[in-house]
């Protein structure tokens, strides 16, 4: 055997392997899964889980880490770092965000929302707040059992109710219970809103308006064949609609006065 050379153990700089950069997973960036073929936009990023969203409007979740692509090159996607604020936090509602605060334990007072998406969209623009006042909200199952809902609840002072409703025109049925039930302690609000879906700026859903559906035709339905989307009202509900709602910003100002109005009036002793 002829005798090892020092230079053996050398590696020509072009042969080496350079690790894949980081980027990190910022909203709309667009990141490839070679594996799969699937191309997406980034549309949200969570501890350990990144949501692409491809031409289509299919969303898949993917692990964070090695194995993505992006602008043709091999990357490792890490969770974006937000700059820390210059100023005091807010929190989603656009009010002061307390830190390290201990839920305050719930008040005798309530607000109904009219229904399941419209307690989700509150939770989440409107949460911390409500946990600061000590605020439940709890969702309607329809309007005609409002009274019955009043009756059993007997507001009074320190035990105020108050209802926001979908829909609230003049000369409707809706508006007639509306008139019954609001008094010292028990207000009763609506927006203009066909649904609670209509209340979340078409933009941040990647539209230019909401569709107009005939009357008669179920709403949702409807909004979702004339848009192509899936028709999972729950599924387009929790993955087109509330995950792209961060902040007061993505809602109408029709909706925002009507719900601090009602957290104001609640929490009034």
């Amino acid at each position: 055997m002829p005798p090892r050379s020092p230079y053996d153990d050398l590696v020509h700089p072009r042969t080496v392997k350079k690790p894949a950069p980081q980027v990190e997973a910022e909203k709309d960036l667009v990141v490839e899964d070679p594996s799969s073929g699937f191309v997406g936009a980034v549309v949200r990023c969570e501890k350990d889980v990144v949501h692409l969203e491809d031409r289509f409007g299919r969303v898949k979740g993917y692990p964070l880490g090695p194995g993505f692509w992006v602008d043709g090159r091999p990357v490792v996607l890490v969770r974006p770092k937000h700059a820390a604020p210059s100023g005091p936090l807010r929190s989603a509602s656009g009010s002061l965000y307390v830190e390290n605060a201990r839920a305050r334990v719930a008040r005798a007072g309530r607000i109904y929302v009219e229904g399941k998406h419209d307690a989700e969209l509150v939770e989440k623009v409107w949460g911390h707040d409500l946990r600061i006042e000590g605020v439940v909200v709890e969702p309607l199952h329809g309007v005609d059992d409002l009274p019955a809902i009043v009756r059993d609840f007997r507001p009074m002072r320190g035990r105020r109710l108050g209802v926001l409703v979908d829909h609230l025109v003049t000369g409707s049925k809706e508006s007639r219970i509306a008139e019954q039930i609001t008094g010292e302690h028990a207000l009763v609000v609506g927006h203009p809103f066909i649904d609670i879906w209509q209340a979340v700026k078409p933009s941040v859903v990647g539209i230019t308006a909401w569709p107009v559906v005939p009357k008669g035709e179920d709403w949702k339905t409807g909004v979702c064949r004339r848009l192509g989307w899936e028709d999972d009202a729950g599924y387009v509900w929790a993955q087109r609609i509330l995950a792209r709602v961060s902040s007061f910003t993505d809602l109408e100002p029709a909706l925002l006065g009507r719900v601090e109005e009602l957290i104001d009036f609640v929490t009034t002793d």
